[in-house]
């Protein structure tokens, strides 16, 4: 009989996608702008947290639906950062998003919907989930839904999960994340922006977060993060409330700052650390995306440098 190898953690990526970021002086819109430089990328949430996690020293499976006609770019991906292939392949070609970034404006995303897998594909998808499901493992579900697959799959794939004893954490926007909530998953991440969209009002202020996420998620899900861009990010579990925040960053680009800071965090979950230890990991983690699109982590040295300057606080 083979042995089952034994991951930490398994993401999902749904609708991945290759980064194409362009940088620019200025975006001047309706006229004709010079990149100075392109940088291009494998991506899609999944795809970038478990990079992340590997490099944390995870073993990372990452699966979803991945486009044949130009997975290169990913293959050689995995093998550079050691991630086990468990992808489903479709006919297709992976959709190419377009990140803009400019001195004025930071970071403008231009992203396109991808291909539109069949049902056959999504169950085959299914059936492989289930068979890298253990009790206790760890599950990623991040990013946008393919076109054509309704929220029922989606919960199909939660649900499932649950039912062998896993751990799933979710990071998704609009019906995916209000399916998450209603349902009760583990974790979930959603940015300011994104938790307005799903509890249909404004939270102008961190006062106002903190009060949505305790009467209205705390409870259902046990580990919630709500990344607020400078303000840093609130962290509630059901025993706790933090806002960690890191020092002014030298930001080359927000691009995958918000999947870091779900790495980290979850990296320090699977460790059994505090709340308090998990949410510097996680920002020490976003602030190191945040000043460099090479993906990487810096030296062990750098790494506890920085962590000691992550200010965390009760709310």
């Amino acid at each position: 009989m083979a042995l089952v190898r034994q991951y930490d953690v398994v993401t999902v990526t749904l609708n991945p996608a290759i980064d194409q970021t362009l940088f620019l002086g200025e975006l001047r819109p309706g006229e004709v702008n010079r990149a100075d430089r392109v940088y291009t990328q494998p991506a899609g949430k999944g795809v970038n947290v478990a990079t992340m996690l590997a490099m944390g020293g995870a073993q990372v499976a990452v699966s979803g639906l991945l486009g044949s006609v130009n997975s290169s770019i990913f293959e050689r991906h995995f093998d550079q950062f050691g991630l086990s292939d468990r992808f489903v392949r479709v006919d297709a070609a992976v959709r190419n998003s377009i990140k803009i970034v400019d001195t004025w404006h930071g970071t403008t995303d231009v992203n396109v919907p991808g291909f539109s897998p069949t049902r056959e594909q999504c169950d085959e998808l299914k059936e492989r989930l289930a068979d890298l499901a253990a009790p206790g493992r760890w599950f990623v579900i991040a990013g946008s839904m393919p076109p054509g697959v309704e929220t029922d799959y989606f919960i199909e794939l939660i649900l499932m999960l649950q039912a062998r004893e896993c751990r799933v954490a979710v990071d998704s926007s609009g019906d995916a994340l209000k399916a998450a909530i209603r349902v009760g998953v583990d974790f979930i991440k959603p940015n300011r922006s994104e938790l307005e969209d799903v509890l249909g009002q404004a939270l102008p202020d961190l006062h106002t977060v903190v009060e949505a996420v305790c009467t209205q998620i705390r409870g259902k899900v046990e580990h919630v993060v709500v990344s607020m861009g400078r303000e840093g990010a609130l962290f509630v579990t059901p025993d706790s409330k933090l806002l960690a925040a890191a020092p002014p960053a030298s930001i080359v680009s927000t691009v995958g700052a918000g999947d870091s800071l779900l790495a980290g965090y979850l990296q320090g979950l699977m460790r059994g650390h505090d709340p308090r230890y998990c949410a510097r990991l996680a920002s020490v983690y976003a602030w190191c995306c945040l000043e460099s699109l090479e993906t990487e982590l810096p030296s062990e040295e750098l790494m506890e440098h920085r962590f000691e300057q992550i200010k965390v606080s009760e709310v």
